[in-house]
């Protein structure tokens, strides 16, 4: 129980008050009530019955409240006790990406360029690490749904100087599937100069978080022939068998990602190459 010693800080003050210097209760700081010659340091102050209220802990650890106001000292001296100013909210100093954060900066109304990953959970990669820089560039990403029809999709979209798309694929090495309906789209006329494709080297962009975000030294191996996905969350210890358990575990993953440097470098070039692409020259209307 704390006792509340009300003191002389409640006795209506007279003129010369006015030159008695304030002082902020910071925690730590020592201060002796002036009418109980209590001596102690600050621990907290907090709101009681509509008033401030002022814990003094002596050094034997006994504690007790006092209001906030006159009739306190500080090294002898007669002093006025106020409320801490609140801290303002910090922010980091930069994004998720490691880009310099831009204070104050609005998002910018959308462009008529896209970003396109294969599916949602490339989608959801990249809005937690680059979400804060594509709101101020202007800049939407768009899951397809997988990439079998790329080259109509390109088609249907009809990519121009104003009109750019970015696009991130998985498992984007030569000889694969993906690689060829990558040259297909790329051949279609204007994507030369407004269509960029590019890519990780991973199966599944799961495996673009660093295993070390999820406690792992690798990324477990899956047998040829076997559900990739299935594969991992199984091996993991995970619960594997249906697309929740698919869903639950991938929140898992993404949870782990605080920032870029829980990613590979494989995938972070490509997606900083994309909005560079986006944004530059022609792109930037």
């Amino acid at each position: 129980m704390y006792s509340y010693e009300w003191g002389p800080q409640d006795l209506t003050a007279g003129p010369k008050r006015q030159s008695v210097p304030e002082v902020a209760a910071e925690p730590g700081l020592v201060l002796e009530d002036a009418q109980t010659g209590w001596v102690g340091a600050v621990v907290r102050v907090e709101k009681s019955g509509g008033l401030h209220v002022l814990a003094l802990e002596d050094r034997r650890g006994k504690v007790r409240s006092f209001r906030l106001g006159y009739g306190f000292m500080v090294d002898g001296r007669a002093v006025k006790v106020v409320a801490p100013a609140a801290a303002a909210p910090s922010r980091p100093a930069r994004t998720a990406s490691g880009s310099v954060r831009l204070e104050g900066q609005r998002a910018r109304t959308a462009r008529a360029s896209r970003i396109w990953v294969e599916g949602k959970h490339d989608a959801e990669l990249v809005e937690k690490v680059w979400g804060d820089d594509l709101r101020v560039e202007g800049i939407v990403v768009e899951p397809l749904g997988g990439i079998d029809d790329l080259a109509g999709a390109v088609r249907d979209f009809a990519p121009g100087p104003q009109r750019r798309l970015g696009i991130l694929v998985d498992h984007l090495v030569t000889g694969s599937k993906e690689s060829a309906i990558a040259s297909k789209a790329m051949s279609l006329p204007g994507a030369a100069s407004n269509v960029l494709i590019v890519g990780h080297p991973y199966v599944d962009v799961w495996q673009a978080v660093k295993p070390a975000a999820i406690g792992l030294e690798k990324w477990p191996e899956v047998p040829r022939g076997q559900d990739w996905k299935t594969g991992i969350l199984k091996a993991l210890g995970w619960p594997h068998h249906d697309q929740l358990a698919a869903a639950r575990g991938w929140q898992r993953i993404l949870a782990s990602v605080n920032n870029y440097a829980d990613l590979e470098p494989s995938l972070l070039g490509r997606v900083e190459e994309v909005i560079d692409f986006l944004t530059a020259g022609a792109g930037t209307a």
